[in-house]
């Protein structure tokens, strides 16, 4: 947990500018896949909503207007879930460098992040269908069930109670594939690897340890979403507060008439504060368990495969001036008491006895004893 804080606290920057980037660029994709819907079925807009007194709307209207509304839908859940993808392969780029003690800037994220993205859309798509494929299974039996059973009227009580059974059934099955995949993503990202080669690079650093990165990823999620819930509580009450007084004097000029300056104002302030609110939260939210969850990653890589080893070597025999030595990794070996820092207090270095003070050394061979 304190690992995290720190890497927000010395990273935050790049990691910021990324996401706002990345979902600046979502949000201008989905408000102009948005018009470009609105502007194909206009014409059909007003038929469908408000029909002739009586009448339904035609199918003729209705038609385009559901085709549209179910591509733009498919449209949007792509372009978020690629941002999503996105997003997931900054964290762990930025902990690549972070945990080597290299600097990172903007661009070099940003390019990282964008050429990782494929391979983490991938391993999260494989994850959510091979952990979703429990919960498919148990619709698929429950809806045919459900059909033959309500053929001849009211639903069976047995076709009632059957989905909580199977779902309780499927979910622990789903909750363990999760779990037993969910390290995929900062394999795909730190390791460079494909989609199918991070999952199961994600199953080996689990297998044994289930239950510690179940337990560990929830407590890192509950953290995450309690402190991005605080973080958007200000900007609500600062919204709620500030639109109230304006609202108040627009309704005392009359309910009837048209919105007053005031109202439009305090309504405008109000929204903005909630969107900004909910921008920061969730960018919290999505850095601080995306880097819970990868750092995760290198601490089974610690435990097994001693990865902090192989750090603190790469770190030593690189040229001076690449960047700072990584702080010492938890392992189960101790680490080598690092040399004393050349800005040290003078209290703190150890002082050579000149030989004055100490006389001269014994020497410890035998009395007569030549060198060879």
């Amino acid at each position: 947990m304190s690992a995290s804080f720190a890497t927000l606290g010395r990273h935050w920057k790049q990691l910021v500018g990324v996401m706002l980037a990345v979902q600046g660029i979502c949000l201008l994709v989905m408000a102009l896949l948005a018009g470009i819907a609105v502007a194909a079925v206009y014409d059909h807009i007003e038929p469908v909503f408000d029909p002739p007194y009586g009448q339904d709307p035609s199918a003729e209207h209705l038609t385009p207007f559901l085709v549209a509304a179910v591509t733009l839908f498919v449209l949007l859940f792509a372009v978020g879930l690629l941002g999503m993808a996105m997003l997931t392969a900054l964290c762990p780029a930025v902990l690549r460098e972070a945990v080597r003690g290299r600097p990172t800037t903007f661009r070099a994220m940003w390019r990282t992040a964008l050429r990782r993205t494929p391979a983490v859309l991938g391993a999260l798509a494989l994850t959510g269908l091979i952990a979703g494929a429990p919960v498919l299974v148990a619709f698929a039996v429950w809806v045919p069930f459900m059909i033959v059973s309500t053929s001849g009227g009211d639903p069976s009580p047995g076709a009632l109670i059957l989905l909580p059974v199977l779902m309780l059934l499927a979910l622990p099955v789903t909750v363990w594939l999760g779990t037993r995949l969910s390290l995929a993503p900062a394999a795909a990202v730190m390791e460079e690897a494909g989609p199918v080669t991070a999952l199961r690079r994600s199953a080996a650093l689990v297998k044994g340890q289930w239950w510690r990165i179940f337990g560990i990823s929830l407590v890192g999620s509950m953290i995450g979403m309690s402190i991005a819930y605080m973080i958007q509580m200000p900007f609500q009450f600062i919204g709620m507060f500030g639109m109230l007084p304006l609202m108040a004097a627009g309704a005392e000029e009359g309910g009837g008439a048209a919105p007053s300056a005031g109202m439009v104002i305090g309504l405008v302030f109000g929204l903005l504060c909630v969107l900004v609110g909910g921008g920061v939260s969730q960018m919290f939210q999505i850095g601080y368990t995306q880097l819970f969850n990868n750092l995760l990653y290198v601490d089974q890589r610690i435990r097994r495969e001693n990865l902090a080893s192989a750090i603190l070597a790469e770190t030593a025999a690189a040229p001076p001036g690449t960047g700072p030595a990584p702080a010492p990794a938890p392992t189960a070996t101790p680490a080598p008491t690092p040399a004393p820092a050349a800005d040290a207090p003078a209290d703190a270095r150890p002082t050579p006895r000149p030989e004055a003070e100490t006389g001269p050394q014994p020497d410890p061979r035998p009395n007569g004893q030549a060198d060879d």
